[in-house]
């Protein structure tokens, strides 16, 4: 979860504001050791997605920038112990970076993690 938590957000914030948080346009590039990349002959550090890899040459972006959802079929206790034993986890759902469900393994009732509430029933799985 916290690994693909990380391309999400890439993709999510070099959707949104490319010139930001991405890095532009790949053919004025110049490597920056593995650091990044600067546009031309200097300026900042780009560290971000290039503009060809989230938008298709129309215009059109490839990715809608959503939140990361993570569906879990588990019992909710162990759940729960993950995310009070792992801070990292912690800060991702409580901080809505990414948005938890939880399957009942014996049944087909969906649950969403609310950030400082916990569990939230949500509309009953169909089979």
């Amino acid at each position: 979860m916290i690994v693909a938590s990380w391309i999400n957000l890439q993709y999510f914030a070099s959707t949104v504001d490319n010139d930001w948080f991405g890095c532009g346009t790949k053919t004025l590039h110049n490597r920056v050791g593995n650091l990044g990349v600067v546009l031309g002959n200097g300026g900042d550090l780009r560290t971000g997605l290039a503009l060809q890899s989230v938008q298709a040459p129309d215009g059109s972006w490839y990715h809608e920038p959503l939140r990361l959802q993570v569906i879990v079929e588990a019992p909710r206790a162990q759940i729960e112990a993950i995310i009070a034993e792992h801070q990292s986890v912690r800060d991702l759902v409580e901080n809505d970076w990414v948005r938890l469900f939880a399957l009942d393994p014996d049944g087909n009732e969906a649950v969403r993690w609310v950030p400082g509430q916990g569990w939230a029933t949500t509309t009953p799985m169909v089979a």
